[in-house]
């Protein structure tokens, strides 16, 4: 048994239109010579270049997919805004949401990153693989049914869910969401069902400001079995480990999956231009060894992580081999070189106090039992 790694180059080949950090080029916004969204593919493909270097992608089974077929995208899009985003594909390029440009054949690309996410899900669930990591792009975890923002323009994850729903009758899935920003499109995907539980760890009020309050626990059938942990800025390290160890684990163990899916953003590090958070590559590291237990004791070690946001060119690297390294136990390691400084700006006692208290507060709040 092995480890699956996901990726495709084309991937990387995603555009967008010409901006300057999320602000579209005009009137006082000047054009720069390395302009464009926050999201681009220099983070995706420096993680792959430094997995390379180390011989970390060596020991593990990396290998493209085919695209998401249309009637898997259905199981998830209404066929009217497939049908737009595809005639302005074909067209060029354009916007259809909020933050979310593409240029010509943007479509098929949106496509083969949700098959990415649904080749790593297929595999892991039919024994093929231990565990897999997706390095999808363009993201998914914002993306509505009808409405795509963020950078994102399909539901990876939730494509991948019911998918592997219909080919293999997958059971119950719990959907961990560590991307700094809330993951607003999984979780209104979900929101009134059972059969997944959806849990997003995010920064207070960054993206999108107007949901993941923690009052916000689903409707319905879906009453409980939504799980929002809004971080005040600055959050670090030991925050989120209790994160995952008093509100994260518990619940899993209450929910008992079939599967554990990882929204995986790197955007939580200390020097992500898009976020105000303190995590560490030993941060995601942690996190990553948690939830391998998890999936371990709970649903026989299936376990995907699926790629999200990260901005920062040089830090989403170290961060995301932490992570495969201990995905995949792997003695190949990437010392981080921001370990000393980073270690040193994490919050002060007095501040890490406080912040357990919010993590234990919280933990207080969402012990409704779910399963």
């Amino acid at each position: 048994m092995t480890t699956g790694f996901f990726w495709d180059e084309r991937c990387f080949w995603h555009a967008g239109g010409n901006y300057v950090f999320t602000l579209p080029v005009g009137g006082l916004v000047q054009p720069q010579v390395t302009g464009g969204l926050p999201e681009n593919p220099e983070t995706k493909r420096r993680l792959k270049n430094l997995m390379d270097v180390t011989g970390l992608t060596a020991e593990l089974a990396a290998q493209s997919a085919s695209p998401a077929e249309w009637d898997d995208l259905l199981r998830v899009h209404p066929e009217s805004y497939l049908t737009e985003f595809k005639r302005l594909s074909d067209a060029g390029g354009g916007e259809l949401g909020l933050r979310t440009p593409f240029a010509a054949g943007g479509f098929e690309i949106a496509a083969l990153s949700a098959g990415l996410s649904i080749a790593a899900v297929d595999a892991v669930l039919t024994g093929g693989l231990e565990n897999a990591y997706a390095l999808s792009r363009p993201p998914g975890h914002h993306c509505l049914p009808d409405f795509p923002n963020g950078f994102c323009l399909l539901a990876n994850i939730a494509i991948a869910i019911e998918t592997a729903k219909a080919r293999h009758g997958l059971g119950k899935v719990a959907v961990l969401d560590w991307d700094v920003h809330h993951g607003n499109g999984t979780e209104a995907i979900y929101y009134d069902r059972d059969d997944v539980l959806t849990i997003s760890v995010h920064q207070e009020g960054n993206y999108p400001v107007d949901t993941g309050a923690i009052g916000d626990r689903g409707r319905g059938a879906g009453q409980g079995f939504n799980l929002n942990v809004p971080l005040p800025a600055g959050a670090g390290h030991t925050a989120y480990l209790a994160v995952m160890d008093e509100i994260v684990r518990p619940a899993l163990d209450a929910f008992e999956p079939d599967m554990i899916i990882v929204a995986c953003g790197f955007d939580a590090s200390a020097c992500d231009p898009l976020a105000r958070m303190l995590a560490t590559a030993d941060t995601f590291r942690q996190m990553t060894l948690r939830m391998k237990d998890a999936a371990r004791d709970l649903c026989d070690g299936k376990l995907v992580l699926v790629h999200e946001g990260g901005y920062s060119e040089m830090y989403v690297p170290f961060c995301g081999h932490a992570t495969i390294e201990a995905l995949s136990g792997s003695a190949i390691t990437a010392p981080d070189p921001m370990a000393e400084t980073f270690d040193i700006r994490q919050p002060s006692p007095r501040f890490d106090a406080f912040l357990r208290e919010v993590v234990r507060d919280a933990a207080e709040v969402l012990r409704v039992p779910v399963g």
